[in-house]
């Protein structure tokens, strides 16, 4: 969750308690985050594992990493699905040595806490280098005048990918791409910055829990590609 939207949130709900949780439907809740927790140097933390839950972070070949660096987070417990129903090549697929497969990049701090940079699909590639959408997406949430976004690769023929920003402005606020830009520029390394920024009139395309549906957005850039994003 974007550290402006738990500051708006704590704002306008001073006496509201906000806990905080991360899962997947395969496995249900995760990690959880308490609270008296979100804390400014965990407020980009989904939380440390829940009880009987193991939380992982491994690399491309199964290995677990240390602590900091990153990877893909993997999990087992008794909430965790043993398979999808008559679908033995997707089972076998989404799970490796006992762990099923999150597809979701991050890292575990020295205290256990998780930290969900990006979907492992939707990582972006720029000139070599890995951009993940989330950390574009928490500056991008800085902006005043930004009432939500989302943040993608477009094919680029010479970067591979560029950096692409869909923005939805509150209601009554201006703000031009430069400006938005400019404002990332501030708070970023200069080739996760947007490069291409899109403004929507009305709010983007989400599924049914409200969640932003990426691959809608995408997929008018990304038709006929010679590389496959889903």
């Amino acid at each position: 969750m974007a550290p402006e939207l738990i500051r708006h949130i704590r704002e306008l709900l001073p006496h509201l308690r906000l806990v905080q949780v991360y899962g997947l439907s395969e496995t249900g809740f995760l990690t959880g985050l308490k609270d008296q927790e979100h804390a400014d140097d965990r407020m980009l933390s989904c939380g440390r594992p829940c009880p009987g839950v193991d939380v992982q972070v491994v690399d491309e070949s199964g290995k677990r990493v240390e602590n900091g660096h990153h990877g893909e987070l993997v999990a087992r417990g008794a909430n965790v699905m043993r398979g999808y129903w008559n679908n033995p090549e997707e089972t076998a697929l989404a799970f490796r040595n006992g762990l099923f497969r999150t597809g979701d990049v991050g890292y575990q701090d020295a205290d256990g806490y998780c930290y969900i940079l990006d979907r492992l699909k939707d990582m972006i590639v720029t000139g070599g280098e890995n951009v993940y959408s989330g950390e574009v997406e928490a500056v991008i949430y800085q902006h005043p005048d930004v009432l939500e976004t989302a943040v993608f690769g477009v094919p680029d023929p010479q970067w591979g990918e560029i950096v692409m920003a869909c923005v939805v402005l509150k209601p009554g606020r201006a703000l031009s791409p430069a400006e938005l830009i400019a404002h990332c520029k501030r708070g970023l390394a200069n080739y996760k910055v947007p490069r291409r920024v899109e403004f929507f009139e009305t709010e983007l395309p989400k599924s049914g829990s409200g969640k932003i549906l990426k691959r809608i957005l995408r997929e008018r850039f990304w038709a006929r590609q010679e590389r496959a994003v889903s």
